[in-house]
């Protein structure tokens, strides 16, 4: 039985992330859950939001969106559609995106369906420049 604990992230685009880790944490569709070595497995939705693993004493994190995340004892893989790593996020471009989002919502009623489009739009890019913030 191996000792390693292997985190596969995975887009549409491209393979994010492949490697031995010690511990990931996730955020799953019904809250945030952590995985250690022998973890029992499981499949779970996977909301947007901060994907966190831990290797050799050292944190790396990785804004996430949607998708799944399927554990075994000794294998992670998370299909998201999108992943960006705390040092690659172009923080410019998320204030920006908040900026825009921020005059969305403040055109449309909380009734409409734009607004909530906007809200959306808004949570991500601050959870993308708060984890940018991080690194």
């Amino acid at each position: 039985m191996s000792e390693e604990l292997l985190l596969e992230i995975v887009t549409p685009e491209k393979l994010a992330f492949s490697g031995s880790i010690d511990e990931v944490t996730c955020p799953g569709s019904e809250g945030e859950f952590g995985v250690l070595r022998g973890h029992a497995s499981l499949l779970s939705a996977i909301k947007f939001g901060e994907l966190s693993y831990l290797k050799d004493g050292k944190r790396t994190s990785y804004a996430v969106n949607t998708g799944y995340a399927e554990v075994t004892g000794s294998k992670v893989t998370v299909l998201v559609e999108t992943a960006e790593r705390a040092d690659q996020i172009d923080v410019e471009r998320a204030k920006r995106a908040k900026e825009s989002s921020e005059q969305k919502m403040a055109k449309f009623a909380k009734e409409d369906p734009e607004f909530e489009k906007a809200k959306i739009a808004l949570e991500r890019a601050e959870l993308r420049i708060k984890i940018a913030g991080q690194h």
